[in-house]
């Protein structure tokens, strides 16, 4: 028991000791953090000072920094505004010296303009005093002509408005009479003068130029090596046959003819498409519709190109650049068509040759002869649309060279080289008699017997639907038409208007190669019987 007390007891002691060393160790750690937070407040408090009179010296420096800049920007600005204000009063001394100079010759002219005005006052005087002298006399004149005109009124028994209306009367007649005579003179003149020039154009032109003449048919004869050919061609049954006629859309007549096919068809390129077609099929031997397709498709396109080629060699060979790839391809195309027989191609290819010479001949530049030579080349590509259309090849060309940015002189002379638009270029006429001179040479068209026929006769009952003609005739092959009128129905005059009539109406209602002259003839025939 005793000893229970007396531990604890000791524990206690012991606690109240280690509590009051637990104080004292703290208390001294306390005051050295704060002796240690002193010295670091101390410290920063010196370090800011030091930092602070850093900043006074910094700011002191630009201080003096920025002085010195506000001084030499303001020495800059004083020097430029000093030289702008010298360059002013410079100005304006320039000013005032060329101010007074004006003020000078102003004065001087002032002083020269008075005494001009000296100078008029007295000439206005001089010529009212003349003028004054002058109505006197003129007054003196008029009783004296006024007493003249009553003897000479009393000696004629006229007055002189009767007098003057005579004379005035014989003068107009005579002069009418002579105005005619000269009009008559001067017409007959320049007729003789233009046909004479005209023909030596068109005959130097004609003899500058030459083109191969070719003239198409209907038909083209394809060769065999042998007949035994020939039943391959036709097939089992035909059917080889009739898929080439299905792919070309051209006629093969296979008879008795020796090693030869004859390919009948109005378009010459479905013929050269069947012709190369039934050629290729012939050195390959194979032949049935599936490899007649093959190779027609093949030919066809193959064609095309070679369309393009013909077009752009014979751009080259006329020396036409900037032609759209288009009408390049048209051009091409004619190399297959025909017009009265005649290759259209070498017809356009002519007819651009001589346009060109006929422009050089007239001296209308080197401008308007490659316009002329263009406008000649292309002048019937009307007849190759790729659609067909209602308009006429004229207009339908026309429209193609405007559509692909002709000039509009060519786009002109397109469409009125068979007058169905107006003529506002001078190459359009050159281009409309280089077209007729080519279609209408010796052996360069020919149409079939019963077409021709039909339009002789055609011709000549235009011309007997006039009232007043009693015979017609186309003479000349057609070139030219007589017509035979009543005297007593149709005058002089109305011959004349009668030929221009018939002639305008062929223009507008028929289609001839070439052109067409109508001669009217009028005689008056007095007949009696002696018995």
């Amino acid at each position: 028991m005793d000893s229970t007390i007396v531990a604890v007891v000791a524990a206690i002691g012991a606690l109240v000791i280690g509590i009051f060393l637990g104080k004292l160790i703290f208390a001294k750690n306390t005051q050295k953090q704060i002796e240690d937070a002193e010295a670091l407040s101390k410290k920063l408090i010196d370090d800011a000072n030091k930092m602070k009179e850093d900043a006074k010296i910094l700011a002191e420096t630009l201080k003096e920094k920025k002085l010195l800049e506000a001084k030499e920007h303001f020495s800059q600005l004083k020097s430029t505004h000093e030289k702008e204000v010298n360059q002013r009063t410079q100005k304006l001394t320039e000013s005032e010296n060329k101010l007074k100079q004006q003020q000078q010759g102003i004065n001087e002219k002032t002083a020269q303009v008075q005494k001009q005005a000296q100078e008029n006052e007295a000439l206005k005087e001089n010529l009212q005093r003349q003028t004054e002298s002058l109505n006197i006399k003129r007054q003196e004149l008029e009783k004296h002509h006024e007493e003249h005109v009553k003897r000479l009124e009393k000696v004629a028994n006229l007055s002189a408005e009767q007098a003057k209306a005579e004379l005035i009367e014989v003068v107009k007649e005579e002069a009418r009479t002579r105005a005619l005579a000269h009009v008559k003179d001067i017409m007959e003149e320049a007729k003789a003068n233009a046909s004479k020039e005209a023909k030596k154009i068109i005959i130097q032109s004609i003899q500058r130029t030459a083109a191969e003449q070719t003239i198409e048919n209907a038909i083209t004869v394809f060769n065999l090596e042998s007949d035994e050919i020939k039943g391959q061609i036709i097939g089992r049954e035909g059917r080889n046959i009739r898929a080439l006629e299905a792919a070309t859309g051209v006629d093969l007549i296979i008879d008795d003819t020796p090693e030869a096919i004859v390919l009948s068809c109005f378009d010459p390129f479905r013929r050269e498409v069947a012709r190369l077609s039934l050629q290729r099929l012939v050195q390959d031997g194979r032949i049935h519709p599936a490899r007649i397709e093959e190779v027609v498709d093949k030919t066809r396109k193959q064609l095309e190109e070679q369309i393009m080629e013909i077009g752009e060699r014979t751009i080259i060979e006329l020396g036409i650049h900037g032609l759209h790839k288009d009408l390049v391809r048209i051009v091409g195309k004619m190399r297959f068509r025909s017009s009265y027989g005649q290759n259209l191609l070498m017809h356009s290819r002519e007819t651009a040759n001589l346009c060109g010479i006929m422009a050089a001949e007239l001296g209308l530049g080197q401008k308007v002869v490659k316009l002329a030579k263009r406008a000649g080349l292309l002048h019937d590509i009307g007849k190759v649309p790729d659609e067909e259309t209602e308009l006429s090849h004229a207009l339908l060309g026309a429209k193609l060279a405007e559509k692909y940015g002709e000039h509009p002189s060519v786009v002109n002379a397109i469409g009125a080289h068979h007058d169905e638009m107006e003529m506002t270029y001078i190459i359009s006429p050159i281009i409309q008699a280089c077209d007729a001179i080519s279609g209408a040479r010796p052996g360069a068209r020919r149409e079939m017997m019963q077409s021709y026929m039909q339009r002789i006769k055609d011709l000549e009952n235009l011309a007997l639907a006039y009232n007043g003609v009693e015979k017609a005739y186309a003479i000349q092959a057609g070139r030219e038409l007589r017509v035979i009128v009543e005297a007593d129905k149709v005058s002089d005059g109305d011959s004349e208007k009668l030929s221009f009539e018939i002639a305008d109406k062929i223009q507008k209602e028929m289609q001839y190669p070439g052109q067409i002259k109508v001669t009217v003839i009028r005689e008056l025939r007095a007949v009696n019987i002696a018995r």
